[in-house]
């Protein structure tokens, strides 16, 4: 089982709480244990979440969490890597090794804590801040579109996207144990609160709005999960977007598959002396 700290750095009403109570509850429904995963995270108020679960953690540079999870996938692919931050480290910073990410396809769980704002550093925009809405920076409101990260994974190539919702944590714990469980690269964006900086997308804001997918919404059908993907403002869908079976990284690698994962490796220090004594 997996335990929560008693005490955290985020604010009364914080949607954080809600993100941590649910990836608890999901890795517990899988029967793992906390020697048996890894959070990487980078900056944030979001990124301070694998400080409060008894899990492994590494806690990187902002936007960086995504090459530390890879990495450390790839050095022990037994162990369940969840790679965590919020909308500003996971979309801003980290939107190149977002980008990469998908395309590499590797066995990773994303989930990035949406509240489309930068809530650790005094309440500037971030790329999901809606246009025109006023920021604490921001004065005469955001300029530019807002990114859509379910629209640009799905254009990306990525075989499981999903949107969650902190204040469902039934619902958010079953979705992230289904997503942890997909072979491939994972997204789920989920939508939280920050009452400190943003007073738009609030609690009773999203409650208005959001909506579980029904059993009609299949999956598989990229058409559908576009449409779905694009739906925003009055209306706004939670639950699976898209789903299909994916090779994963290293399916058809003949050098990943021909040799130990680096954790399995002896160390030699030696074999490198051979190459350091023409430095000498």
């Amino acid at each position: 089982m997996f335990t929560i700290a008693k005490e955290t750095a985020w604010c009364p009403g914080c949607g954080n709480f809600g993100i941590l109570q649910g990836l608890k509850e999901g890795l517990d429904s899988l029967n793992l244990e906390p020697h048996q995963v890894v959070i990487s995270s980078g900056i944030g108020q979001a990124a301070k979440t694998p400080h409060y679960i008894s899990a492994n953690m590494f806690n990187g540079l902002h936007g960086r969490s995504l090459p530390a999870g890879i990495g450390i996938k790839l050095a022990n692919k037994d162990l369940t890597v969840i790679v965590e931050s919020g909308d500003g480290c996971s979309y801003g910073e980290g939107g190149n090794h977002f980008v990469h990410a998908v395309r590499r396809n590797l066995d990773i769980t994303h989930l990035v804590h949406n509240n489309q704002v930068y809530g650790l550093t005094k309440g500037q925009a971030s790329p999901t801040t809606a246009k025109h809405q006023q920021t604490e920076l921001q004065s005469e409101g955001v300029q530019l579109e807002p990114l859509n990260p379910l629209t640009l994974a799905l254009t990306l190539g990525a075989g499981f996207v999903a949107r969650g919702f902190f204040a469902d944590r039934k619902q958010l714990a079953a979705l992230i144990a289904e997503a942890i469980s997909y072979r491939g690269y994972a997204l789920i964006d989920i939508l939280q609160t920050c009452p400190s900086f943003n007073k738009v997308n609030t609690l009773k804001w999203y409650k208005e709005r959001v909506y579980y997918l029904s059993a009609e919404h299949n999956p598989a059908d990229m058409g559908q999960a576009r449409i779905k993907a694009e739906e925003w403002g009055e209306r706004i869908p939670l639950g699976v977007i898209y789903k299909r079976e994916t090779a994963e990284y290293g399916a058809h690698n003949t050098v990943i598959n021909a040799n130990p994962p680096l954790v399995d490796l002896p160390l030699k220090p030696h074999d490198a002396k051979r190459f350091m004594d023409e430095f000498r």
